[in-house]
Formats: structure tokens, C-alpha cells, sequence
């Protein structure tokens, strides 16, 4: 009997006081590990979160950074297009092309509200092409302006050149016109000793023109190499004391200076470039005393006068 209460004895003390005593001591220890588990992953999760969250801001700040540097660049890339003078007018019509691109791609920039690195790539691209063909414009317009200002040079020296040509030509022409002139001049006849005496009606002279019955009109033409030679028609008005020209019932013309004018007398001589005396008759009775006026014409100019007082 004792034997078996021993035994229940050592039974009770092995499973009813020996292993309660035990378990709350795990129990800490595994709570305790746990924690520290998890407490190692809020810790990894909170470092790993900022660090995606300080990635992110980074980013954020680089593609705004980005996107104004893009906004930038194609402002001033616009400013460009509307700095450059340009007259070509199919040049100018492909400026205004890429100008109006600009604007529109100045505008996509402004809404664009979801950014991401292919983006920016892309708008960097578009703007780099504006860019190329902005670089492309200015080398033709400086090709142009170079071109131009050779062509304004030219023209210039073209204009001098021709300029200083009208020039020697109108200076020639002057010379040439005033050669002429003195040629004209020099070829005209010229009238010498002038005469005029009374006769009476068998041609002999009268001391007193009241008895006269003609009138002789006596001349030199002068020697002039000059002159044309041949057949010269001469024409001599008598202007009476009274200032009226002596002519005859049929008051025959020439013309002189665009008008006609009445003359006295009129002779066709043969004048070969030599001095020559020619005597013209005017027949008329009835002639007062006085200061008689005698002017010679020939080939519509004038080629001599005299004033001869006649008794």
C-alpha cells in the first residue's frame, strides 16, 4: 500500500507540479522573439519606405527640374525664331511652320500634368530637333545675307561703273554737241563791207537818194572752209529811215527762226569757200533822205547787217 502511494506520489509531482511551472517561461521568451521580429521588419519596412519615398522626391525634383530646363530651352528657342530677320519669302514660310511647332509644343508642355523619364526624353528630343532646324535656318539666312550683301556690292560697282560710263557718254555727247555747235557756227557765211548806193535808172550813182531809181546792196562773203559749198540763196531787207522793210508789190518771204519774213531782194550765188563779192539791186523810186538798215540772210540765219546814212 505504501509502495503505491509513493508511486502516486511521484506521479502528482511529475505531471501536476513539474511542467506548469515550465510553460510561462517559453511562453515570454517566444513572445519576446516575435517582437524583436517583428520589431527588425517595422524597422526594415519603415527604412525601406523612406528611402522609396526620398527616391521618389528625388525623382520628382530631377524631371521638374527637367521639365523646366525643357521650358527653358524652347523659350529661348522662340525667341530665336521670332529674332531672325529673314526676306526669302519661301524661306520665311517654313519659319513660320517650325514657329507655329514651337507654340504647340510650348503649350503640351504647360498641360502636362504625368511626367516620367520617357517623357522628358521625348520633349528633349523634339525641342534638340527644333533646334537643329532652327541652326539650318540661321546657316541659310547667313548665306543669303552673304550672298546678298555680293550682290549689293556688285551692284554698286555696276552702278558706279555705269554711272561713271553715262557719265564720259553725256560728257562726249556735250563735247560732241558743242563741237557740233561750233561747227554750225563756224560754217556760217559771214558778210563783209556792207554797201548801199543809190543809182539812178541807168545804174549810175546819185548824190541824193531822192533822185535814185534802184538800190545797190554790195557785200564780201567771207572765206570760210568750214562752209558747205554750192548754190547759196541770199536775201537783203531794206529797213527805210521810217523802220519799214522796202519790198515789192508781190512782199515775197523767207523763213527765219520759225517766222517768215518779207525781204527786198534775193540772189543764188555759187560759193566755193572763198571770199566773194556779190552786188544785189533793189528797184524803187521815192526813197527819203535818212538812216537805212541793211540785213543779209542765207540759209535761215542771219549773216550780216549795216546802218548807212543816205543823203
Amino acid at each position: 500500500m505504501e509502495d503505491n502511494r509513493n508511486d502516486l506520489d511521484n506521479l502528482y509531482d511529475d505531471d501536476d507540479y513539474g511542467q506548469p511551472a515550465a510553460a510561462p517561461e517559453k511562453s515570454i521568451r517566444g513572445y519576446r522573439i516575435v517582437i524583436v521580429i517583428l520589431s527588425v521588419i517595422l524597422v526594415a519596412l519603415s527604412a525601406l519606405y523612406y528611402g522609396l519615398h526620398r527616391q521618389q522626391m528625388l525623382d520628382n525634383e530631377l524631371l521638374q527640374a527637367d521639365r523646366d530646363s525643357i521650358q527653358n530651352d524652347l523659350g529661348r528657342l522662340m525667341v530665336d525664331f521670332d529674332n531672325l530677320q529673314i526676306t526669302n519669302d519661301t524661306l520665311s514660310t517654313h519659319l513660320g511652320v517650325e514657329r507655329n511647332r514651337a507654340d504647340s509644343l510650348m503649350a503640351r508642355l504647360k498641360k502636362e500634368r504625368s511626367w516620367n523619364l520617357a517623357k522628358i526624353k521625348q520633349y528633349e528630343k523634339e525641342v534638340g530637333t527644333l533646334r537643329s532646324l532652327m541652326k539650318g535656318y540661321i546657316r541659310q539666312i547667313d548665306s543669303l545675307n552673304t550672298l546678298n550683301k555680293q550682290l549689293i556690292d556688285e551692284n554698286v560697282s555696276y552702278r558706279k561703273e555705269i554711272s561713271s560710263a553715262r557719265l564720259r557718254a553725256d560728257m562726249a555727247e556735250e563735247k560732241a554737241a558743242e563741237l557740233t555747235n561750233k561747227v554750225q557756227v563756224g560754217s556760217v557765211l559771214k558778210a563783209r563791207d556792207i554797201r548801199l548806193t543809190a543809182l539812178n535808172a541807168r545804174s549810175k550813182p546819185v548824190s541824193r537818194i531822192r533822185n535814185a531809181e534802184r538800190l545797190l546792196v554790195e557785200f564780201t562773203l567771207a572765206a570760210n572752209e568750214l562752209a558747205e559749198p554750192g548754190n547759196r540763196a541770199i536775201y537783203v531787207r531794206i529797213i527805210s529811215p521810217d523802220g519799214y522793210p522796202l519790198t515789192t508789190e508781190a512782199m515775197p518771204t523767207f523763213e527765219y527762226e520759225g517766222e517768215r519774213m518779207s525781204y527786198s531782194a534775193m540772189r543764188e550765188v555759187d560759193y566755193q569757200n572763198q571770199d566773194l563779192a556779190v552786188g544785189i539791186y533793189y528797184n524803187s523810186s521815192g526813197l527819203t533822205a535818212g538812216v537805212y538798215r541793211v540785213e543779209l540772210y542765207s540759209g535761215g540765219r542771219h549773216i550780216g547787217q549795216a546802218q548807212v546814212a543816205m543823203r
